[in-house]
């Protein structure tokens, strides 16, 4: 469930920073995407205190769990409003992003 909370949180976050550079009702109204930030703080700092809990109180592996979901968010839906492509550099990242998430599930310390 976390997870879920970092990725939408992120995605709401995509939109807020480069909405306004894409869409013209985004840059219109910028100051409701400002607003965005009250329940995206919420999203982070729940999701936040759901991995902690998951992980015996240790905080690195939700702070690589949202570094990871804003990497994918943000190669999705660049990808999706962009068409920005996936080069094999972006790739690499991408199999990095996902090794950190194996390594923060798998790896009792």
């Amino acid at each position: 469930m976390s997870y879920l909370m970092f990725m939408f949180g992120q995605a709401i976050v995509w939109v807020q920073t480069n909405g306004p550079i894409i869409w013209p009702w985004a840059r219109q109204y910028k100051f409701p995407l400002m607003l965005l930030g009250v329940p995206i703080t919420w999203l982070f700092m729940e999701a936040t205190s759901l991995v902690v809990q998951g992980f015996d109180g240790e905080f690195w592996p939700g702070r690589f769990m949202s570094f990871t979901a804003g990497i994918i968010i943000f190669t999705a839906m660049t990808y999706l409003f962009k068409s920005e492509g996936i080069n094999i550099k972006t790739t690499i990242s991408l199999a990095l992003a996902f090794a950190l998430i194996l390594v923060q599930l798998f790896w009792k310390s």
